[in-house]
């Protein structure tokens, strides 16, 4: 019989981050049985991880200073841990007793995110990211979704930046094409995920469909109860943003719409990146540290998404 094996995994801040290497604690849970947690996070990434098997501290560090670095130290530095996984790449986990330490280290430029995750725990096989969702999240999730028939298509059309976001109308375009008679998601419903500052766009969106037809969720759900909405849908589209990344985290099959961003690094795991006609680099000669006031992805048309998207159902359908 296996003894406790005590295991550290101190999460990246930024929430979308952390999703992207989710996949390698799942893995982790999923491959030492015996092994008990202790997550390290943000106010942002560390409630995505609130329901981990086996989780035996949750802790959230909530600012990056000196100060909070060491109290973070006095919670961990008597336990010696099995494993201390760091994907902050910080010196914390290094002045830690511990059997063995995996390091994160400079994010790899050409080398999907997901993929250098794995690349941290050494594994052969690259672990989808995953987000464990226990009985009262889904539930929770489950109670604002009514009955239906029919497939789910879902959209999130949030971004945390001007310069990603898509023309609301566009993903109406998509969602009637997909959802309407002759569709391949034909007598579907449509849900909508994001945060209450995307109901502009939703309300945009939601008249590709007949009002029964529609499932809002924007602003009424916390980030994991959303990745518990979104494993009731067959099918996602949605912006460079941590929706997406959840989506796929969800194990949703996704389409993910890109600009000005890099989707070599950040594409839906489970799915494709669809771009404009122009390049990451041709947005960077525009705007070279791609935080101005400047809509982006208005070259990219709805055909575009529509064609991608029909293309990637028909071949979930073999």
């Amino acid at each position: 019989m296996h003894g406790r094996f005590p295991i550290l995994y101190i999460a990246e801040a930024d929430a979308e981050d952390a999703v992207l290497s989710s996949g390698a604690l799942a893995h982790l849970v999923e491959a030492i049985p015996h092994a008990t947690f202790t997550v390290v996070g943000s106010p942002a990434s560390a409630p995505l991880f609130a329901d981990l098997p086996r989780l035996e501290r949750l802790i959230v560090l909530d600012r990056d200073g000196r100060w909070d670095w060491i109290a973070l130290w006095n919670q961990v530095r008597e336990t010696n841990w099995g494993l201390v996984v760091d994907m902050r790449g910080s010196t914390l986990s290094g002045k830690l007793r511990r059997q063995k330490r995996a390091v994160k280290g400079k994010v790899l430029q050409g080398v999907h995110l997901v993929e250098q995750a794995a690349r941290v725990l050494q594994l052969d096989e690259i672990p989808a990211p995953k987000l464990f969702v226990g009985r009262d999240t889904q539930e929770a999730a489950d109670a604002l979704i009514p009955a239906g028939e029919g497939p789910i298509l879902a959209i999130g059309p949030g971004v945390d930046w001007i310069g990603k976001r898509w023309p609301a109308d566009r993903y109406a375009k998509v969602a009637l094409s997909l959802l309407g008679e002759g569709g391949p998601l034909a007598g579907g419903r449509l849900m909508i995920v994001g945060e209450e500052a995307d109901r502009d766009a939703a309300h945009s969106i939601r008249f590709a469909v007949k009002r029964e037809r529609v499932i809002e969720l924007q602003g009424r759900l916390t980030r994991l109860q959303t990745v518990a909405a979104l494993s009731r849908a067959d099918f996602y589209i949605g912006g460079d943003s941590l929706w997406t990344q959840l989506a796929v985290a969800a194990g949703v099959p996704a389409v993910g719409v890109f600009g000005p961003s890099d989707e070599v690094l950040r594409r839906p795991w489970t799915g494709v990146a669809v771009r404009g006609p122009r390049s990451l680099q041709e947005f960077i000669d525009m705007d070279p540290r791609l935080n101005q006031h400047i809509q982006h992805m208005m070259d990219l048309p709805y055909e575009r998404v529509l064609k991608a998207s029909k293309k990637l159902l028909a071949q979930l359908a073999y």
